[in-house]
């Protein structure tokens, strides 16, 4: 083999390295990211049309697909920007976080009294804040979701408990009326009985005390 041949054959591994650097690069950077705000595992910014979405996923996909990487965290870092461009293919998904950047936005400039024309809006550092008011906001608008469904929950089974509690009432009834009706000859047969003064069952009759005159 030839100095030229060694020279392509180093180049074509550095470059082959330099490739694995940046498929373990873009792995731990996703995996780093707050994992709800798909925005950031995609590295794109609200607004940006579908046709990016669709571009930056199937660039980085590529990139770190667990078939073309032997990083053992590939999997999960893959499993998070399917994830990701789910959301932000989802019109009413992508308009919830969308919601929640604004409002994170707003909320950070209101502590740090700022308008939209200031200058400090503009900066890194701003949006270094910016990113982690809307990690608060995403977090507790999740702890707020989680409430209310376990509030549902409870409120489900208590509908539950009342319902079944209305079904074994019902049943009792039904029972007691069945008994009822089941006795029913027995009661009229006794009546008749009483009412044509039928003897005892030991044949003996009753006699009539007679009234002392004087």
């Amino acid at each position: 083999m030839g100095d030229k041949d060694k020279e392509v054959d180093i180049e074509a591994e550095l470059l082959a390295a330099g490739k694995e650097m940046d498929k373990d690069a873009e792995i731990e950077r996703i995996l780093s990211v707050f994992k709800l705000n798909a925005y950031a595992v995609l590295e794109l910014q609200p607004g940006v049309p579908e046709s990016d979405i669709k571009k930056v996923y199937r660039n980085k996909s590529l990139l770190i697909h667990p078939d073309k990487t032997t990083n053992p965290k590939a999997p999960e870092a893959f499993d998070r920007l399917k994830k990701a461009q789910t959301v932000l293919m989802d019109e009413k998904a992508r308009a919830e976080i969308d919601e929640y950047i604004a409002d994170a936005r707003m909320l950070l400039m209101r502590e740090r009294k700022l308008t939209a024309d200031d200058e400090e809006t503009r900066g890194e550092e701003f949006a270094r804040a910016w990113r982690e008011k809307t990690t608060w906001v995403i977090m507790d608008e999740e702890k707020r979701k989680r409430r209310q469904m376990e509030a549902q929950l409870r409120e489900e089974g208590r509908a539950q408990k009342k319902e079944e509690e209305e079904i074994a009432e019902r049943k009792r009834k039904r029972e007691h009326e069945d008994a009822w009706e089941k006795t029913r000859d027995t009661r009229i047969n006794s009546w008749r009985d009483f009412q044509k003064g039928k003897a005892p069952a030991d044949g003996k009759k009753k006699k009539k005390k007679m009234k002392v005159v004087g």
